[in-house]
């Protein structure tokens, strides 16, 4: 069993997921020496482009690029993230591995199904994970997440927070760009929304919430609880 304690797990319903959501703020934080985790729930061999092997190795790639500590997938049925208590208690296990301060998860509002049932098993697995008489497979000690924040991956919302990523786009960029069998079109590839443009429409969105806050390029969040400021909220 791992023993590694990370500052942050963030989940995705597919490798690229989490990339297309906050590679900044992870690129930013692991920066700073904070550890920070990538679970993928799927191997995506559904719905996307590609294949199980060659996904893994952009996977493997992306998470080079942006430094974290770790990177796994549960293998879960892709197009198959329904709420069963087996896969529960899976992610409970994981996050009871690597006992993260916080865990990240898609937003609920997405086009794609498997974003918002990703997010809705995050949530009970971190509830589960938390209670001492819940049991998973290992028999591991509970482990309270203190904060769980959502982060968008095809939607535009408006952010309950933001986090400046102005010096670390180019390394979102180049995360997302070593996904070329999802954004780059090739022959017998499907005509996706992720082909054609993708990319770009991620940077003009990381664009749009960074003039709403006065940088260059910031990443939009969601909570379900309100922020707690750490520094005085009206400077000297």
């Amino acid at each position: 069993m791992n023993n590694q304690h990370l500052h942050a797990l963030a989940f995705g319903a597919h490798a690229d997921d989490v990339e297309i959501g906050m590679a900044g703020t992870i690129a930013k934080y692991t920066s700073e020496g904070k550890q920070i985790g990538i679970c993928d729930l799927t191997d995506a061999d559904l719905s996307s482009n590609g294949n199980v092997t060659l996904r893994k190795l952009e996977a493997a790639n992306a998470a080079e690029v942006l430094n974290v500590s770790m990177r796994t997938s549960l293998a879960l049925p892709d197009r198959g993230l329904f709420l069963t208590e087996e896969y529960i208690r899976k992610i409970a296990s994981i996050i009871r591995t690597y006992k993260p301060q916080i865990v990240f998860a898609p937003y609920f509002e997405d086009r794609h199904p498997d974003h918002g049932n990703c997010a809705k098993l995050v949530e009970e697995a971190v509830f589960s994970s938390g209670i001492k008489k819940y049991l998973t497979e290992e028999d591991q000690p509970a482990h309270r997440v203190e904060r769980v924040y959502f982060y968008m991956i095809n939607g535009f919302h408006k952010p309950d927070f933001t986090i400046d990523i102005t010096q670390f786009m180019d390394k979102k960029l180049q995360a997302l760009r070593e996904y070329k069998s999802q954004f780059e079109p090739s022959e017998g590839s499907y005509n996706t929304p992720l082909v054609n443009g993708y990319i770009e429409t991620v940077e003009a969105r990381e664009r749009m919430f960074g003039k709403l806050v006065g940088v260059t390029f910031a990443e939009g969040f969601k909570t379900k609880v309100p922020i707690v400021l750490n520094r005085d909220l009206i400077g000297e």
